[in-house]
């Protein structure tokens, strides 16, 4: 048995150098997402019925003759098949001859889920019955997990409650956001604030297109979501009552996968950067607070789900895509 003293996880430095024309945060968070094309895939949509009466679509990519090996990506907050993190992902691994199975959380997509409830930070319960379908399915296969930003919390706090039922083999998360207030706060000042509306944007409009077709429930006030400029007034309006929560602070308060990351049983790697402008750095844990299971390779340097690098000609290197693609080579080698 290990030493109760040395019982706990580790945080590495990461070896990721920015693209010198890169090296500030905003650089590397917006030059991916909006700048980059986006990766080819080709996926074939399976529709899945919930035991609830609703469903939620997953997105499959990469033909093998005998499943070995399966990667199931969760998107982060207004993300979905398109996003372009988790498509170039996609293609390296099936490169290496994986399959990939992508999650559109419940809402997430362009046609409106049927319930009322959409999917938040703290809402595994349809990750967690993938998982357990994907075990059932293939039996014979390793699992691995994947998630960005609000995938990410998502994906920790969903191995933690699994713990040494967990289905996946491995797991890699990008971005964590392991203080939700923190996050919250950090994105309705400064620069920050640029993010905030483009995704309250979005979200905005997925509750446009949702409630035209249903009235809103009782206890949410639709009309101040819709008008909220930030992400406390939204989710008080919308987000906690409608899932159960008492306020914003208490949805914060526990789902943040920071509080989550002892109960992990699963070799997890989790990829952050010193400088994401969406966190602040007093939210990074502490080696202690991660199970042995669990590395956290921290970056001085990378934005937001960015980390682009430049390869020996001086050209963008998606460096994330391929230290993601190497360390699950490692943990699951084919």
């Amino acid at each position: 048995m290990a030493d109760a003293a040395v019982a706990h996880g580790r945080i590495v430095a990461s070896t990721f150098e920015p693209h010198r024309w890169l090296r500030g945060p905003h650089a590397q968070t917006i030059v991916p997402s909006v700048l980059r094309p986006t990766p080819k895939l080709a996926l074939e949509i399976e529709t899945l019925e919930l035991a609830d009466g609703d469903f939620v679509r997953v997105g499959w990519a990469g033909r093998v003759n005998k499943l070995e090996r399966l990667a199931v990506f969760i998107h982060g907050l207004t993300g979905g098949f398109e996003s372009k993190y988790l498509r170039g992902l996609a293609q390296r691994l099936i490169a290496n001859h994986w399959r990939v199975a992508i999650l559109e959380l419940r809402g997430a997509g362009p046609l409106p889920n049927r319930l009322p409830r959409n999917y938040h930070h703290g809402d595994t319960g349809d990750l967690r019955h993938l998982w357990q379908l994907l075990s059932v399915r293939h039996p014979g296969a390793r699992i691995a997990a994947v998630g960005w930003s609000l995938g990410a919390n998502v994906l920790l706090k969903a191995l933690a409650e699994e713990g040494e039922h967990a289905a996946p083999d491995a797991a890699a998360a990008v971005s964590a956001p392991f203080d939700l207030a923190a996050c919250a706060e950090k994105l309705r000042g400064g620069s920050a604030r640029i993010y905030q509306g483009r995704l309250l944007r979005d979200l905005k409009r997925m509750l446009v297109r949702k409630y035209a077709q249903m009235p809103a429930p009782t206890g949410v006030d639709l009309a101040a979501a819709l008008r909220a400029e930030d992400f406390f007034a939204f989710d008080n309006a919308y987000t906690a009552p409608l899932h159960g929560f008492a306020d914003a602070q208490d949805y914060y308060t526990r789902c943040a996968c920071g509080s989550f990351l002892a109960g992990i049983r699963r070799p997890t790697l989790i990829v952050n950067a010193a400088d994401d402008p969406f966190m602040q750095r007093a939210s990074i844990p502490t080696a202690t607070t991660l199970a042995p299971q669990v590395t956290l390779e921290l970056a001085r340097r990378g934005g937001h789900v960015g980390f682009i690098g430049s390869d020996a000609r001086g050209r963008l290197d998606y460096w994330l895509e391929r230290r993601l693609a190497d360390w699950l080579e490692s943990v699951l080698p084919a």
